[in-house]
């Protein structure tokens, strides 16, 4: 615990999708029911609110600097110096559905999934970089979080509905999965497997909502360590900060009235917690 650190006191909603932006060396972030997007700056210890809008429920940062939004509709947009230029309107398939996580692949196309309020199941889509949106898997309670292997031949996809994290051979030069298998499956008692986070060693960090902790497990799938936080709902996480050392997560539960702790919602990190690596590009309406 001595490691583990609140750098904002915002006791958001439902915090989710921690990214770290090497342009700027900020870290952001989702309030996703508030439609709000945070980001903090480690070198000044100040946080603002640089986004209000619709929903947000995943977002990446562009090869080009802008931030594509993965919104409630379910639509994409891309936003630049707060501008919105949407990109896809709607899918007709998910008419009451919205995103949940995304990740962005070396190639800059868009892992994306989907979920509803009416707990209709949802699916995983990519997003090419020319804008087209492809299913690639249905029948998901709740996706979650997402991740690659540091030698891509992997991606992980975590199904929080069902306590699992499933794993699928992934072909780079495609963006195809295959060969989908039961990677980790979590006990209901210990909680639900939400974002996850995978660090220069292939070691998973996964988040456990309603488990107030963060779980590292090996590339083989077994758990080695347990990172204990002093809330319960803890949803997400990701490196940032110096050579991508620091572990920075995100929480939920601020708006409850059950709520246990006063640092529901909070963004915590945990220094030096291993070496990560830096996430992706997307490259969709990239030009150059």
């Amino acid at each position: 615990m001595e490691k583990i650190e609140i750098v904002v006191r915002e006791n958001c909603y439902l915090g989710e999708n921690p990214l770290w932006n090497p342009f700027d060396r900020h870290l952001y972030w989702t309030d996703i029911n508030r439609g709000q997007l945070y980001c903090f700056s480690p070198s000044g210890q100040v946080y603002q609110r640089c986004y209000q809008g619709e929903t947000v429920g995943g977002f990446t940062l562009q090869a080009d600097g802008s931030f594509l939004l993965f919104t409630a509709g379910p639509a994409v947009k891309i936003w630049r110096e707060n501008r919105i230029t949407p990109l896809i309107e709607n899918i007709p398939d998910e008419k009451n559905s919205r995103f949940n996580d995304v990740i962005a692949d070396a190639a800059g196309r868009v892992f994306c999934g989907t979920i509803s309020p009416d707990r209709s199941p949802g699916n995983l889509y990519r997003l090419e970089t020319g804008g087209t949106l492809r299913k690639l898997l249905g029948g998901l309670l709740c996706s979650n979080g997402m991740g690659f292997s540091p030698d891509q031949k992997y991606f992980y996809l975590t199904d929080s509905g069902k306590g699992t994290i499933y794993r699928f051979h992934y072909h780079a030069e495609t963006g195809d999965i295959s060969n989908q298998e039961v990677f980790i499956k979590v006990p209901p008692e210990e909680g639900v497997p939400d974002g996850l986070t995978v660090d220069a060693e292939g070691y998973l960090w996964s988040a456990r909502y309603n488990g107030g902790c963060v779980c590292r497990y090996s590339p083989d799938g077994q758990i080695v360590s347990r990172l204990r936080l002093p809330v319960r709902k803890v949803t997400s996480v990701t490196f940032g900060g110096e050579e991508y050392r620091d572990l920075y997560i995100t929480t939920a539960g601020g708006n409850q009235p059950e709520s246990t702790s006063r640092s529901d919602g909070y963004l915590f990190r945990f220094l030096r917690a291993g070496r990560g690596l830096p996430e992706f590009f997307s490259r969709v309406g990239h030009q150059g």
